[in-house]
């Protein structure tokens, strides 16, 4: 089974040594006048780049410490021209910020002050059976993405218990990407295998699953109503209910909200929206018929629908979850 998680490059920290770059980058310090030494330690200014103290990179007992290896790391990076990079990192590594953007300014290659970007998360508690899943590093228990993946694709046909890959894939991506990372978060398995309204997986993919199942009702042409909506050519003044406003609103801001997910590295927000936007079709569909007789208003609630699943599936395909046309 695949995680659907794919890595374009990857490489043990231990290479860094052994390939020289570690030493390569600590040579390009002291070229640079940017260290000293001090009680047997090799230390780096950091102080004139922001931080609030100079630190150690190299141990009386000649071990380097931790940070050395991460900016020898982003040395590479840069030089591979990766111009932005953006470090995914638990909250536990916050002291190593400065200390890394500082190395960096201070080997003197050109990169920018805020390089890298960082996004750090606080822990993820993980609920199964209604009881905290015990994680300890100590003992070496811990939870992968694999175990989400299985448990929260669980389907159970009588006795016989199955793993419905997409399904656990799907689960387990919008909930940890529904989180704001500097927030504490509780993986709820149990309401991930729920069908119900209480799920956000199953309540938003079940939006677009709805507006299929209207679409195979109508039986015409969707990709040519959706063309002539978007050049304009579908009377949308038939839409005048209250519902039907409120929910073309959320549809207005969808752009909007992209832009602020990328501008504040924020992948929740797609989320909360995609969450609000299920709601909005939710209360719609339950209060208004779609296929009436008059054709004018049939025709604009279908490229109202049309609109909402198109915005559902590009929302959906944003964070890595599937958009089912059945369920």
């Amino acid at each position: 089974m695949h995680s659907g998680v794919h890595f374009d490059n990857y490489y043990l920290e231990s290479s860094l040594y052994a390939d020289g770059r570690v030493q390569a980058t600590v040579d390009a310090l002291v070229r640079a006048g940017k260290t000293y030494e001090d009680g047997g330690a090799l230390w780096l200014r950091t102080t004139a780049f922001g931080d609030d103290k100079d630190r150690v990179m190299r141990k009386s007992d000649g071990g380097y410490t931790y940070f050395v290896p991460d900016v020898a790391y982003h040395v590479t990076k840069w030089q591979r021209g990766f111009e932005r990079a953006i470090n995914v990192q638990g909250s536990d590594h916050h002291g190593t910020v400065a200390r890394v953007r500082a190395g960096l300014q201070a080997i003197g290659i050109g990169v920018a002050s805020g390089y890298p970007d960082y996004v750090l998360h606080k822990m993820v508690t993980v609920m199964r059976g209604g009881e905290e899943v015990k994680i300890s590093k100590r003992a070496g228990s811990y939870v992968t993405l694999r175990d989400l993946i299985n448990w929260t694709g669980e389907v159970r046909d009588g006795d016989e218990v199955r793993v419905d890959e997409q399904r656990g894939r799907d689960a387990v991506r919008f909930f940890l990407v529904s989180r704001k990372a500097d927030s504490e978060f509780v993986f709820d398995v149990d309401l991930a295998l729920a069908r119900t309204d209480e799920n956000p997986v199953y309540y938003i993919q079940y939006a677009h699953a709805r507006i299929c199942s209207v679409l195979a009702q109508w039986g015409g042409d969707a990709a040519s109503l959706a063309a002539l909506a978007a050049a304009g050519k579908v009377a949308l003044d038939a839409l005048q209910g209250a519902r039907e406003f409120a929910l073309a609103a959320q549809l207005a801001t969808w752009p909007e909200t992209v832009q602020a997910a990328v501008d504040e590295l924020a992948p929740h927000a797609i989320a909360f929206y995609l969450k609000e936007l299920a709601a909005e079709f939710h209360s719609y569909y339950n209060a208004e018929r779609v296929l009436v007789d008059d054709e004018a208003t049939r025709t604009a609630r279908l490229a109202l629908l049309l609109a909402t699943r198109q915005v559902l599936r590009n929302g959906l395909a944003l964070i890595g979850v599937s958009a089912p046309e059945r369920m």
